[in-house]
């Protein structure tokens, strides 16, 4: 399989993945291939043009930030998020840019940098051209910000069109592979799977869980120990963007709605109550905080991991904060995440077993989103951000209490049927409203997905491929101003001020 399970768990920045990491990693790229080329001591302009979603909400959004940090140097994983005002300041003061390098290529950020706020490239609502002049020779490059952080060429988002094509038509379904069940993974060798139907006949040929499936195919990738290792800092990282969500002292989140940050007064009303005493519900209680936490360092542009986007990252955190503390914790006592820093940090390898297990299935279930539909909001609206987020989580719970493939695959499906049709219409293009409600409400979603399907034995009505098929369709329907345009629904509903 092209996509392994760290592709789609990243570390990076926000607000958001296809608009602010996307952006960045593309003029990453970028400087890379003027390089490589030999020509990047030549350059003497650069011009940048954002269109589609990009431009409409690239404000918002930060892609024009990114954008400039990306050609400075700055890559997501590492950026210190605190370095981006200084820097973006200092190429408007100075007029030029650090390409490279260098510090003396000329840039004006107003003419320079255009937004096209009605004009879309062909391949893909989130497009980009980036050009270079090197002493007279013209450098120009499209990418496209597919979700999730990832970024093609033109000829690669074809390539991959033609590959998907080239596999639906010699097999029975979308992604069937042409070998069918059982081919391979045999002694090491990767198991295919590009359906959930498939990764169902996987499990059952070979008597394993999702995630002992997934683990066999990241081997020919790295050893186990490594997977370990970077799925727990994963993990780690998540704990701490929930930690930092809970201890800012900024009461409002930057650009210019002025929505007060929740987490930090939330947290305090959480600790100074007996939540085991006041009733049942308190556990979702302590999902929101994990959820607004983490969205509101993702609308403020701190460090954030991609889950499997940057809008919709709160819901897989949230769900293992809620596993770490009340199913795989010491609830009598809070559970490892009543420690100081508020974050659950697990210490027993148990509870880094049921991490692990939790990761490993969620992503599974995103690569069946992104090979078969999309998890971009800009392409299929907040379905495929939100949705392929609570479906993800909800299978990973689902996993850790001790479900089967059968059952998991169901909560995967319970956690997508009930965000079919969901519009991405942030108000004033920022990942804000609704987004980080959104992300609170999805995450109890996910958690009831995954015990109604503990209740059952894993058959049900509806598969988990009909409803990703139906996903994809529904997204192809809409109207482009509920694709993360800031052109329809709340967005044009709601009065900024």
């Amino acid at each position: 399989m092209s996509l392994g399970i760290l592709d789609l768990f990243s570390i990076g920045i926000g607000p958001s993945s296809s608009h602010t990491v996307g952006p960045m990693r593309a003029a990453v790229r970028f400087v890379d291939e003027l390089a490589e080329a030999g020509l990047l001591e030549r350059v003497d302009a650069v011009r940048v043009g954002l269109f589609g979603s990009l431009g409409a909400t690239g404000i918002g959004h930060g892609s024009d930030s990114a954008v400039l940090a990306g050609l400075s140097g700055k890559e997501p994983e590492t950026l210190d998020p605190d370095s981006v005002g200084p820097l973006l300041a200092e190429i408007r003061e100075t007029g030029s840019l650090h390409l490279g390098g260098r510090t003396d290529v000329p840039f004006d950020v107003q003419s320079d940098l255009t937004l096209h706020l009605r004009e879309s490239l062909p391949g893909h609502p989130n497009g980009m051209r980036i050009s270079a002049e090197a002493a007279g020779e013209l450098i120009e490059r499209e990418y496209y910000s597919v979700g999730g952080g990832f970024v093609v060429t033109a000829d690669e988002l074809a390539a991959e069109k033609d590959a998907a094509e080239a596999i639906d038509a010699a097999g029975d379904g979308p992604g069937s592979g042409g070998d069918g069940p059982g081919a391979a993974g045999r002694d090491g060798d990767v198991v295919p799977f590009s359906t959930a139907d498939e990764l169902l006949e996987q499990c059952r040929i070979r008597g394993l869980s999702i995630a002992e499936l997934m683990a066999v195919n990241e081997r020919a990738r790295q050893t186990d120990e490594t997977l370990r290792a970077r799925l727990l800092a994963i993990w780690a990282v998540m704990r701490e963007c929930v930690h930092n969500g809970c201890t800012r002292t900024e009461t409002t989140l930057p650009g210019g709605l002025k929505v007060r940050r929740r987490a930090p007064e939330l947290k305090a009303k959480l600790e100074a109550a007996d939540y085991r005493a006041s009733g049942s519900l308190d556990a979702l209680e302590w999902v929101n905080l994990y959820a607004l936490a983490v969205n509101e360092e993702n609308a403020s542009g701190g460090r954030i991991v991609t889950a499997p986007t940057n809008g919709a990252a709160g819901i897989i955190p949230a769900v293992l904060h809620y596993m770490d503390r009340f199913v795989t914790g010491d609830r009598t006592a809070g559970g490892n995440a009543s420690s100081d820093n508020g974050a659950g940090a697990p210490g027993a390898s148990a509870a880094d077993d049921a991490a692990v297990t939790f990761l490993l299935t969620a992503g599974a279930i995103g690569i069946l989103f992104k090979r078969n539909a999309s998890i971009s909001g800009a392409e299929v609206g907040c379905q495929g951000e939100v949705g392929s987020a609570c479906a993800m989580a909800a299978a990973g719970l689902c996993a850790v209490l001790g479900g089967t493939p059968e059952q998991v695959e169901n909560a995967a499906e319970i956690g997508l049927e009930h965000n079919l049709g969901l519009t991405c219409d942030p108000v004033g293009g920022l990942v804000q409203v609704p987004c980080i409600e959104r992300n609170a409400i999805a995450s109890v979603k996910a958690i009831n997905a995954a015990r109604l399907a503990m209740h059952g034995d894993g058959s049900h009505r509806v598969s988990l491929d009909q409803a990703i098929e139906t996903m994809r369709q529904t997204g192809a329907d809409m109207k482009s101003k509920y694709n993360e345009t800031s052109r329809g629904g709340l967005a044009v509903n709601v009065v900024e001020c």
